[in-house]
């Protein structure tokens, strides 16, 4: 039975009994979960029930989420429509997964930006962005009775701040419930929502943890320090990392220690089942795994971190090793955190960790239901470590004391010590500061809403939370936005009001996503007919016009500049430029930036009758393109840009190119091969992660309709590669032409690598391609490797029943195109490896062959 069938009826003109409401609820909670309610979450819900507002700050692990449950009920109870926010998408997907178990799938829907899932339903969870964005938009007029507002200490972050104080601002008819466990003091926002709402504001906070926490310094190495806890039955534990290099690093270092038993990595083993493991990373991975040992963190492909959980879960892995991203939505048991540094680099400098960041992260030690007390451990810095086994050495010997040599700490070291350990301890977050922001888009929202515009705004710009020389550089910045929006005729004023009361309008139709998703979408479509459709680079100018307008995959483009430093260093030595010229030279070499002239122009153009991108930033790059012209999969991809460590950002990259292109490029601007590469970058990304395409195609498919909705499961590999046909060709195309590239630029060591398991070491193909070399010139450009080179017409394919015969012609110079590369392609290998598995069976002349056209 979901809680909504228990809930007493009633509506907004006739409410529910306060008191049937809170019996209904903890029958639910005690009945279907097995829960008793703790003091502050029956406090919370009382007042919740009644009407009143709610700042909930109680401890990791304190059920914060079943108060949330309780304000969803409450409101539904009412006829009002809540909404539950959260900083992330992912944590906005479980939340979704989570409420439909409790109130049935008719009753939840969500809003990411990325998909719309039953939209129209009276629980909505989506991110803070999305409901700023509706706030903006319909103010007091929004269907919003109840807010949810999860993780609220993102209130203070600089880039994200503004859109958790918006609501606050124009959702005055709305009743909030805003959760943390590290909001400190909390009474500006206690009197704040209760002027502007109406309604008593209750502070429920609370110190007393349902299992409490132990600390320890230690001045033991970090091996020694894990050995003892595990040994001393504290595990599962958390090892703190501030890189993700140091985690994987530690992860692996723990192989020597008999981490679990042999029964466990049974049932390790039992568990993982068909889990596919890519090379790379995910061999690492799945060795550490099957010893009972974790790594989590951001950069990981996101089927390996839900299999990190999933093990966490059912109590198989005894280490974790990871970074700070488990204070932001790991929901795992976790008995002791230990951290290895209390500081960290922040993007500019090593800082010491504030308050509320050492609490996120130590909150997560004890878990109501599985420990009874949870640890918190911090590691003394290495250099005290090392004086403490020096002194430890010495024993009682005063002379011997008096001649050790303590180690000092190395330069520019930021440094903690016990007693900085135990000010954390105690010390109270830090007050949230207000990071409000005026953008184009704000203003165009106001704008479309009915009502007066100037007196929403006056009202957005005065009474938000900045001191107030913040607020008059904003009024400032909303006036000039306003001038040039007028100046360029999206807006307009009116002699007089219209019949919703606006003085000014949008002129035309307003994108209604443009705030929501990408706001150089429309930017991107308009691009398209700047390009020339004959071209035989279409294809991949389409797809670099789209990249340009995604986010930046920073580590990507740093790496691709990097090795173009690199490549750039080794050709100007070779050239004999001088030491200070290559450094002069080097300023200019950056990672590539296909189409960047014309685009950058183009946006200028477009700016001047779409003035809301102006706060867009357009950044030509090129990841996808470069893959794909590369010829690599995305093993070869990270491996050769030594992204080990980041292939969960390629493939959410990669992924995030995909829906963009599905969603931007219409059909009739699509070609042959442009939905070629379309079909070959979904399956690219699927064949790496499934879970990354099939939830959100799921979930778009399912939109609206209320259907139930499965969350993904754990990761045994998608449907066969081979079953997109159009797809698969592709990837057999990329495979060939491969080998062609490697090839032309004489790397028969990467070609040995690829083909020695079917008689192709270095040595054959050099001995091979000889013949070919003598007839058509020992030169770089003696073997093709542009566009027409690449095209279907040099290769053919023939399907039989279990394997392909595949003959990729070589373009030489004179166009005799008289030598092939003959293969096969095992089909069933290929479903198991989620790749061409390709066997090379020839490198020969082709004698009067002529491809087909």
């Amino acid at each position: 039975m979901t809680l909504t069938d228990r809930l007493p009826p009633g509506s907004a003109d006739s409410p529910v009994d306060p008191d049937a409401l809170v019996e209904a609820f903890t029958d639910w909670a005690f009945e279907e979960q097995g829960l008793s309610l703790y003091p502050a979450q029956e406090e919370a819900l009382l007042e919740l029930v009644t009407g009143s507002n709610v700042i909930l700050s109680t401890p990791t692990g304190s059920g914060k989420s079943l108060v949330a449950i309780g304000a969803h009920a409450a409101a539904l109870a009412r006829g009002q429509r809540t909404f539950y926010t959260a900083p992330i998408k992912a944590l906005v997907s479980e939340k979704f997964f989570a409420l439909i178990d409790v109130f049935g799938p008719d009753k939840v829907g969500m809003l990411t930006g990325d998909a719309a899932v039953n939209e129209q339903a009276p629980i909505i969870c989506c991110t803070a962005e999305i409901l700023a964005n509706i706030a903006l938009r319909s103010g007091r007029d929004a269907d919003v009775g109840s807010v949810v507002m999860d993780e609220f200490h993102f209130y203070a972050d600089p880039d994200r701040g503004w859109a958790w104080q918006v609501p606050l601002i124009e959702l005055p008819q709305a009743q909030f419930l805003l959760m943390s466990a590290t909001l400190g003091d909390v009474s500006f926002f206690e009197e704040d929502l209760t002027r502007r709402t109406g309604r008593p504001t209750a502070v429920i906070t609370s110190v007393e943890r349902p299992v409490p926490l132990l600390y320890q310094y230690v001045y033991t190495p970090v091996h020694e320090t894990i050995t003892e806890l595990i040994t001393t039955s504290q595990a599962p534990v958390y090892v703190v990392h501030f890189t993700q290099q140091s985690a994987i690093e530690r992860a692996q270092s723990l192989m020597s220690v008999n981490v679990t038993s042999k029964e466990d990595k049974a049932a390790i083993a039992a568990l993982i089942g068909n889990f596919r493991f890519t090379s790379g990373f995910g061999k690492t991975l799945s060795r550490l795994v099957r010893h009972g040992i974790g790594v989590h963190h951001a950069g990981m492909l996101p089927r390996y971190r839900r299999l990190v959980e999933t093990l966490a879960q059912a109590g198989l892995l005894r280490v974790i090793c990871g970074t700070d991203t488990l204070g932001v939505g790991i929901n795992v048991p976790i008995r002791t955190v230990l951290f290895t540094a209390l500081a960290k680099y922040d993007g500019t400098r090593t800082r010491p960790l504030k308050a509320r960041e050492f609490h996120q992260i130590a909150g997560r030690a004890g878990r109501a239901g599985y420990d009874t007390v949870g640890t918190v451990v911090s590691q003394a810095p290495d250099h005290e470590v090392e004086n403490a086994r020096r002194v430890a050495k010495a024993g009682d010997d005063a002379k011997k004391l008096k001649r050790v040599v303590r180690t000092q700490p190395p330069e520019g070291f930021v440094g903690w010590s016990q007693v900085s350990f135990e000010k954390l301890q105690t010390a109270q977050p830090e007050a949230l500061t207000s990071h409000f922001q005026v953008t184009h888009a704000m203003l165009l929202n106001v704008i479309s809403r009915p009502g007066d515009a100037f007196a929403a705004m006056r009202h957005l710009l005065e009474d938000n939370h900045e001191p107030r020389p913040r607020q008059r550089r904003h009024i400032l910045r909303a006036i000039a936005i306003y001038r040039a929006l007028r100046a360029s005729g999206v807006v307009e004023e009116l002699p007089e009001p219209d019949a919703e009361g606006r003085r000014v309008r949008v002129v035309g139709d307003l994108q209604l996503d443009f705030a929501l998703n990408q706001p150089l979408s429309p930017f991107a479509l308009a691009s398209l007919e700047l390009l020339d459709r004959e071209s035989p680079g279409y294809a991949m100018d389409v797809l670099s016009v789209v990249e340009a307008t995604l986010d930046d995959p920073r580590q990507v483009l740093y790496a691709q500049q990097s090795k173009a430093k690199g490549e750039a260093v080794a050709a100007m030595k070779a050239e004999g430029i001088e030491y200070e010229e290559r450094m002069a030279l080097l300023e200019d070499v950056t990672w590539p930036k296909p189409l960047d002239e014309l685009l950058n122009a183009a946006l200028e153009t477009y700016r001047r009758g779409a003035p809301w991108v102006e706060d867009a930033r357009l950044s030509p790059k090129s990841v996808a393109r470069d893959m794909f012209e590369r010829s690599m999969t995305f093993v070869e991809y990270v491996s050769h840009y030594q992204l080990a460590r980041s292939e969960g950002l390629v493939l959410r990259y990669l992924a995030d190119t995909y829906r963009a292109l599905r969603q931007t490029v219409p059909d009739q601007a699509r070609t042959e091969e442009l939905t070629d590469v379309i079909e070959w970058l979904g399956e690219l990304v699927r064949q790496v992660d499934s879970s990354l395409l099939d939830e959100w195609e799921a979930l778009a498919a399912g939109a609206g309709t209320g259907d139930e909705i499965v969350p993904p499961s754990l990761d045994t590999g998608p449907a066969g590669v081979t079953r997109n046909v159009r797809a698969f060709r592709v990837l057999v195309r990329n495979a060939m032409f491969r080998r062609v590239e490697l090839a032309a630029f004489r790397r028969w060591d990467l070609l040995g690598e690829l083909d020695g398991a079917a008689g192709w070491d270095a040595a054959a193909w050099r001995e091979a391609l000889l013949p070919y070399f003598e007839l058509h010139g020992d030169t770089m450009t003696a073997i093709g490797t542009g566009p027409d080179a690449r095209g279907p017409q040099l290769i053919t394919i023939t399907a039989e029943p279990e394997r392909w015969l595949v003959r990729q012609v070589l373009d030489d110079p004179d166009g005799d195109h008289d030598w092939a590369i003959t293969a096969e392609v095992d089909l069933a290998a290929s479903d198991e490896e989620g790749a061409p598995v390709v066997w090379v069976t020839g490198v020969e002349p082709l004698g009067g062959f002529s491809p087909a056209p």
